[in-house]
């Protein structure tokens, strides 16, 4: 499937499950955003553990702002954590999921304990559907141990009085920056 009909179909498969996804050109596009959505609800800190490229920048354009840039021992800033900025591994169209390497405890935290998660996902890590990544995980797992999180969405949960609540156990938003490929 070519590259504007997986785009469209994630897409259409994210607004069911509440998911943003805009199209960025560069890291600074992305860095902009993050600085924009945390500002505007009233966050105080980006959590970017795993963010290398233009972290310089992430953290001069945080400090401008008053807001705390945190990278590293998430554990102790847990009550604290605003937007979360990861990278994605990919995204599967099919289902609007992202396939997000995290091993790391702190990228963990920053997925799962924020208010809002913004994921950067290069545009060529978009498959169709989840076997389009069979031979890609087979390769994954012969490494070293790992820790995969597969998110659709914002955090949602319906178990109590089956009524729908967004935001309880993980991040009330989420946001995925389809950024070109170049720039990675």
């Amino acid at each position: 499937m070519e590259y504007p009909k997986v785009l469209e179909l994630m897409k259409q498969r994210a607004s069911a499950v509440r998911t943003v996804v805009s199209e960025v050109r560069s890291m600074r596009e992305v860095l902009d955003y993050v600085l924009d959505i945390t500002r505007k609800q009233e966050g105080s800190s980006v959590a970017a553990p795993d963010f290398c490229r233009g972290s310089a920048a992430l953290a001069a354009l945080c400090e401008k702002n008053g807001l705390a840039l945190l990278t590293e021992n998430l554990r102790d800033h847990i009550s604290k954590i605003s937007t979360g900025l990861t990278m994605a591994r990919w995204g599967i169209a099919e289902t609007a999921t992202l396939v997000v390497d995290s091993t790391s405890e702190d990228l963990r935290i920053a997925t799962m304990l924020c208010e809002t998660h913004v994921a950067v996902l290069p545009k060529s890590n978009i498959v169709p559907d989840a076997t389009a990544l069979q031979e890609e995980m087979i390769r994954m797992f012969e490494a070293a141990p790992r820790y995969l999180a597969f998110i659709s969405g914002a955090s949602r949960t319906a178990d109590i009085e089956r009524v729908l609540t967004i935001g309880v156990h993980g991040p009330q938003e989420l946001h995925v920056l389809v950024l070109e490929a170049d720039e990675l």
